[in-house]
């Protein structure tokens, strides 16, 4: 198996675990996997379910969007993926789902804490959420705000788009999944604890 069809095979398990987790529903939410040695990306393509991805249906295009293997047009939030692959040289995997925990948090406006052991281990610092001016994901143009996140924190794997939804990275694109899992998860446990400290059935300082 060459570099790029072990990259569609990656992208392909990584899609079909985030859409069989119930993270993404539907047809939306994208995921890329970079190809070794190559200035190229998987991606899904625009309108296509990540549970209906096939290794003949996938699209493969290079850091501008141009389609060099494959039929149809990129997930419209290719530039997100591209310009994170360019600048970000250890990240292998995106993953960006519209998952319902996080999003519902992204309204109170406050980065996501680590509430847990698991997550201070995993994630480290709160994940950070950031609006954007587009319902539709990042612009080109909105794309230093993105990469100021990772600046700041070198080993950042993740963020919450206001309104919309996770955006996780990775070595691969399936470590990239599970670091979605775990945001999503981590935004279900802050809303239940702060329930908790609503209904007085756990100090406010945990």
């Amino acid at each position: 198996m060459d570099g790029r069809d072990q990259a569609k095979a990656q992208f392909l398990e990584a899609a079909r675990r985030a859409y069989n987790r119930g993270i993404q529903t539907g047809n939306g939410g994208n995921v890329s996997a970079r190809i070794p040695g190559e200035p190229l990306m998987v991606v899904n393509p625009s309108g296509v379910s990540l549970a209906d991805c096939t290794m003949e249906n996938v699209i493969i295009t290079d850091f501008d969007g141009y389609v060099v293997d494959g039929k149809g047009k990129p997930t419209r939030e290719w530039v997100l993926h591209s310009e994170l692959y360019r600048n970000l040289p250890a990240v292998g995997g995106i993953v960006h789902t519209h998952s319902p925990w996080s999003i519902a948090w992204s309204f109170t406006g406050k980065d996501l804490p680590t509430l847990t052991r698991h997550t201070v281990l995993k994630l480290g610092a709160p994940i950070p959420v950031r609006f954007f001016s587009s319902p539709q994901g990042v612009k080109k143009e909105e794309m230093p705000i993105v990469l100021d996140l990772f600046a700041a924190k070198q080993d950042l794997s993740g963020f919450i788009m206001g309104a919309h939804g996770i955006v996780g990275v990775g070595s691969n694109v399936l470590e990239a999944e599970h670091t979605v899992e775990l945001i999503e998860e981590t935004a279900q446990v802050a809303f239940l604890y702060e329930m908790a400290v609503k209904l007085q059935m756990v100090p406010q300082d945990g």
